[in-house]
């Protein structure tokens, strides 16, 4: 049995999200709660309301399932949409500042 969670549109690049995502991708939901509360990173906080979700809505789909023993099988950020934006330089000119949005999934499962 698997379960999702999807946050879209989240305000930080996917590149920062993937460096947190990498750490626990793979460990079981217990340890990954206890890398996330270690790891000083902007994207922490999301990536944890995230895989409290996941939790939740696994034990929504089958509530004979252990939450304790899940495992995160499957955690990436994919890219979400760019806002552009121009920051003044010299001589009257304008540099493009691109500004990049995240679109994060985490899928738990059981343990095999």
């Amino acid at each position: 049995m698997e379960a999702r969670a999807i946050a879209r549109n989240v305000r930080i690049a996917p590149r920062k999200v993937r460096l947190v995502l990498d750490l626990i991708r793979g460990k079981d939901v217990d340890q990954a709660l206890a890398y996330l509360d270690a790891t000083h990173r902007k994207a922490v906080p999301v990536i944890k309301a995230l895989l409290k979700s996941a939790i939740a809505n696994a034990g929504e789909l089958n509530p004979d399932i252990d939450v304790d023993n899940l495992v995160i099988k499957e955690a990436y950020a994919d890219k979400g949409a760019t806002l552009k934006r121009f920051r003044a330089r010299a001589m009257g000119r304008g540099a493009r500042v691109n500004k990049y949005s995240s679109h994060i999934t985490l899928i738990v499962g059981d343990a095999v």
